[in-house]
C-alpha cells in the first residue's frame, strides 16, 4: 500500500494542479478523495459527498470548485464513475440513472481512506465495494480489445445487476460481484429475475425485442469456477483472464 499512499499524496500535491496548470489546494483534493473513497461503488449523489467533505468545517466549497477538482482528477484518470443500464424492461421513473462512484485503480481508495488491508478485511460491507472495484478494473483490462464498456442496473424495487458488460457486437453480461457464501445465491437471484424480466417484455413487445443477456455470470473471491443448476456461471476473479 506504500505505493498507494505516494501516489495519492503526488495527486493531491503535484499532479492535480500540474495536469492543466490550474494552482488547486491539496488540502481539499484529499478530501475529495477520501469521501468519493468512502462512496466507492455506491450512487452516493454529488450533494451527499460535498456534505461529507465539507463536515469537518475545515473547508469550504461551492459546487463548480467541487466539480472542477472532479474534472481534473478524471483527466488524471483517477476516478471514472460508470453509468446506468436503462432498458425499457421497467418504467424510467423506477430506474436508477445516477452513476456509479468509481476508482480506476482500487488500491487508490484504500490509500485515500488511509485504512490498511488487514484492517479493511474487517469491515466487510466496504471490502466489498472495493473488490467490485476490483471486478471492473479486471473486466476493462481483458475485454479492452472487444471495444468494451461497462455499466450497471439498479431499479427502486431492490433489484440489480452489479456490472453489465457490454460488447461492441451487442452482446452484453450480467455480472453480481460478491466475495463468496450466502451472497452468490442473492446474486444470482438477481441475474435471474432480470433476465426473466427481459423475456417478459420481449413477450409483449415483439416488435422492438430486447437482446437477452449473453451470460450471467456472478465474479467471487472464491477459487473454484462453476456452472450453477440454473446456469449462472461463478467465476474466481483470479480466473478471469482464463
Amino acid at each position: 500500500m506504500l505505493i498507494a499512499r505516494d501516489y495519492v499524496n503526488s495527486v493531491c500535491e503535484n499532479d492535480i494542479s500540474a495536469i492543466d496548470k490550474k494552482q488547486r489546494n491539496p488540502k481539499i483534493a484529499r478530501q475529495i478523495l477520501k469521501s468519493y473513497a468512502r462512496n466507492i461503488s455506491t450512487l452516493a449523489k454529488k450533494t451527499n459527498i460535498m456534505a461529507d467533505i465539507t463536515l469537518s468545517g475545515d473547508i469550504t466549497l461551492s459546487m463548480d470548485t467541487y466539480d472542477n477538482y472532479i474534472a481534473a482528477l478524471e483527466k488524471l484518470f483517477v476516478i471514472q464513475d460508470i453509468d446506468a443500464w436503462c432498458p425499457a424492461i421497467r418504467s424510467k421513473t423506477a430506474l436508477r440513472s445516477a452513476p456509479k462512484r468509481c476508482f480506476i485503480d482500487p488500491s487508490t481508495a484504500v490509500a485515500a481512506m488511509g485504512v490498511s488491508m488487514e484492517a479493511l478485511e474487517t469491515q466487510l460491507k466496504t471490502f466489498g465495494f472495493i473488490f467490485e472495484q476490483m471486478c471492473i478494473r479486471d473486466l476493462k483490462a481483458y475485454t479492452a480489445d472487444f471495444n468494451s464498456h461497462i455499466s450497471y442496473y439498479r431499479d427502486r424495487y431492490g433489484l440489480e445487476a452489479d456490472l453489465v458488460l457490454h460488447l461492441e457486437d451487442g452482446k452484453y453480461a450480467l455480472i453480481e460481484c460478491k466475495l463468496g457464501g450466502m451472497e452468490i445465491d442473492f446474486g444470482a437471484k438477481h441475474l435471474l429475475e432480470i433476465s426473466q424480466l427481459i423475456k417478459k417484455y420481449n413477450k409483449t413487445e415483439r416488435q422492438v425485442p430486447l437482446r437477452e443477456p449473453t451470460l450471467l455470470m456472478i465474479l467471487t473471491g472464491g477459487k473454484m469456477a462453476y456452472t450453477r443448476p440454473d446456469g449462472v456461471k461463478v467465476i474466481p476473479l483470479g480466473c478471469l483472464k482464463d
